[in-house]
């Protein structure tokens, strides 16, 4: 698998394999009882995201592993839709590229619990049931057309000017992509969300 980006490793050694980088930050979930957050460095500014790793744990283990790895360093915002959702996870930046830690698609994990149902939830985009890799979205607001369509795997904490910042871009008309590339830099992976 080719890994996207370079930069700063901020959690993980670089020889570990995807699968070990996973256990090692599914370890340090126990004394916090399943709470863990990232930070996405982007070109606009920080959105910390918590990750609910007990409700979605195949999700978050992909999603940390992709993290730990440096896979979504360099990867563009490439899809912006005002008042819905902007998107990323495409080492490509076409929208057409991504993959998980195991090299194939892998199924939703839904849950009654999580909805698309405020500003700032962060999900997986597919192509259809049981279609995630590597990227995935925020939403800009209530979605709830997208619940049981698309794994909520997270929430925006902390960041949520940059998240304005994001929906502000002048987009092209007809693809929704931002004129100017606003990448994810690095991502640095938290043990505890309230930690600073």
């Amino acid at each position: 698998m080719k890994l996207g980006g370079s930069g700063p490793v901020r959690f993980a050694s670089d020889s570990r394999d995807l699968h070990e980088v996973a256990r090692t930050a599914a370890g340090f979930l126990e004394p916090s009882r399943g709470r863990m957050s990232v930070t996405l460095h982007t070109d606009v500014g920080d959105i910390k995201i918590e990750v609910f790793c007990e409700r979605t744990p195949k999700t978050c283990e992909n999603f940390l592993a992709l993290c730990a790895s440096n896979y979504y360093n360099g990867c563009v915002f490439h899809r912006n839709i005002k008042g819905f959702m902007v998107q990323t996870g495409d080492p490509t930046g076409t929208g057409r590229g991504g993959s998980s830690i195991w090299g194939k698609k892998f199924e939703d994990e839904y849950s009654e619990y999580l909805k698309h149902n405020v500003r700032g939830v962060v999900s997986m985009a597919n192509n259809g049931p049981n279609t995630n890799g590597s990227q995935f979205f925020i939403t800009y607001g209530k979605q709830p057309h997208l619940d049981m369509k698309y794994t909520v795997f997270g929430k925006v904490i902390d960041g949520l000017e940059t998240l304005d910042e994001l929906e502000k871009l002048p987009v092209n008309e007809k693809t929704y992509r931002p004129l100017n590339d606003v990448h994810i830099k690095d991502i640095t992976i938290h043990a505890n969300p309230f930690a600073q």
